[in-house]
């Protein structure tokens, strides 16, 4: 899932001290009309220093929908777990935007790198499973950074959040905590990537398996990363991976039914460098 950076700057927070000069009148009854008296110098209270908001908390569910998912920011409260939620914390840091003493946009390419390799790597780290089994499930990690106006005031984290997708532009709810959830069988099957036609016809949407389907994604092709390989190399590269996955899962019947879906130029440049095989699941 790519992901779009607000052009906001961060600043550090200035802590002016405040100091309030007040003139008093003369009690001493004796001074000559006309002669000033001397008004006590009042000491100055410095203002209290204001406390930093607390970063996003681990742990913390949120019910967002999927333009909020994908936002570069986001500024809703969180929700108790055990009510319905499409969104959880997974991970917390700290923004690395100081380089030689100069602080960095928020924007700029070194913090956004920063929280693009980190989230997808804790995420990875967090609801387990092999590789294969991240790409086969809906389960996806969005991030998100402080607004503007948070960083002006000091704010300099990150926020790795896990969401599940329904469909296209629809998140799911989460059930239950995704810590390790990929390595037991149950939650890959909860989190189960499935279509509701065969790849590659008018009617196929990538939907989580508990949504009506007729397909499932049962296999990936994967590739070296680097510069697209074209069309034809990455069609053909998925005949027999995919037609060994469709017998399989055909469970030794002679006549079966197997699909394969090739990475896009596009889905390639966001980082999908890897194809899947699907089969049909009735």
């Amino acid at each position: 899932m790519s992901r779009r950076t607000a052009a906001s700057v961060l600043a550090t927070a200035a802590l002016t001290l405040l100091l309030a000069g007040c003139s008093g009148g003369s009690d001493d009854a004796d001074a000559p009309a006309g002669t000033p008296s001397a008004s006590p110098t009042p000491t100055p209270t410095p203002s209290p220093a204001a406390a930093l908001p607390k970063p996003p908390g681990e742990g913390a569910c949120y019910r967002l929908d999927y333009a909020e998912a994908v936002a570069p920011t986001v500024e809703v409260a969180p929700t108790p777990c055990k009510r319905k939620h499409t969104s959880k914390t997974f991970a917390v840091g700290a923004l690395d935007a100081v380089v030689d003493g100069h602080l960095l946009a928020v924007d700029s390419k070194r913090v956004r790198n920063q929280v693009a390799q980190t989230c997808p790597a804790r995420f990875a780290e967090h609801v387990g499973g092999t590789e294969d089994d991240r790409r086969l499930s809906m389960l996806r990690s969005v991030w998100f950074t402080p607004t503007v106006e948070q960083s002006d005031a000091g704010e300099s984290w990150y926020r790795c959040d896990a969401v599940a997708l329904a469909g296209d532009e629809r998140l799911a709810p989460l059930a239950g905590p995704l810590k390790d959830v990929l390595d037991d069988p149950d939650g890959r099957d909860r989190y189960a990537m499935c279509g509701t036609a065969e790849p590659g016809t008018s009617g196929f949407e990538r939907v989580i398996c508990s949504a009506d389907h007729s397909w499932r994604a049962v296999a990936t092709v994967p590739f070296d990363a680097g510069r697209y390989p074209g069309v034809g190399s990455v069609r053909t590269a998925g005949d027999g991976p995919c037609k060994s996955a469709g017998a399989d899962a055909a469970d030794g019947a002679l006549d079966y039914r197997w699909g394969y879906e090739w990475p896009t130029a596009a889905q390639w440049r966001a980082g999908q460098t890897y194809g899947l095989c699907w089969v049909p699941d009735r």
